[in-house]
């Protein structure tokens, strides 16, 4: 048998560990790009400026894939409905962003089932469903944004208006 490099067994242990790191900055280098483009697109919705739309669209379009929490589907429905566009393009990105536990979600749909908004009728019922899921979520049983602060983010974002 031949002599083994005596180096060899460290760069058996070593290589894998240096790849490993690479790929946890790569994926840290993900991840700030991924709150950078939410946090550009978020100020760019509240701005209220129907010339920063496009911009907000292709930043959350770029987010989407590393998205866990229902955000980008939140501020595409908030995009949709400050657009005017159709419930049934807002209501199924709302719905989403629901089931992942997006809590504006959530306080949206109940407000769009508890007061009549996106052409909706009300449905007290469904309403009461939205409220009491709301109270499931970590955020609700942390105290913030309780459910009430929750709804007034929810009618800012809503009533936005263009700075002049």
């Amino acid at each position: 048998m031949g002599m083994r490099h005596p180096f060899s067994r460290l760069a058996v242990i070593g290589l894998p560990l240096c790849l490993a790191g690479c790929a946890s900055h790569d994926a840290e280098q993900q991840h700030l790009l991924y709150r950078n483009d939410m946090l550009e697109a978020k100020l760019l919705i509240a701005s209220a400026d129907p010339g920063n739309y496009a911009r907000a669209n292709d930043l959350l379009e770029r987010a989407r894939e590393a998205d866990q929490r229902g955000e980008v589907a939140f501020y595409e429905a908030l995009l949709k409905i400050r657009q005017q566009a159709p419930a049934d393009q807002a209501l199924p990105l709302l719905e989403r962003a629901a089931k992942a536990g997006q809590p504006y979600a959530i306080a949206l749909l109940y407000r769009v089932y508890s007061q009549p908004l996106l052409g909706q009728d009300a449905d007290a019922l469904k309403a009461e469903e939205y409220r009491k899921a709301y109270a499931e979520l970590d955020v609700a049983k942390s105290g913030y944004p309780n459910f009430e602060r929750a709804g007034q983010i929810v009618d800012q974002l809503l009533s936005q208006q263009p700075a002049q």
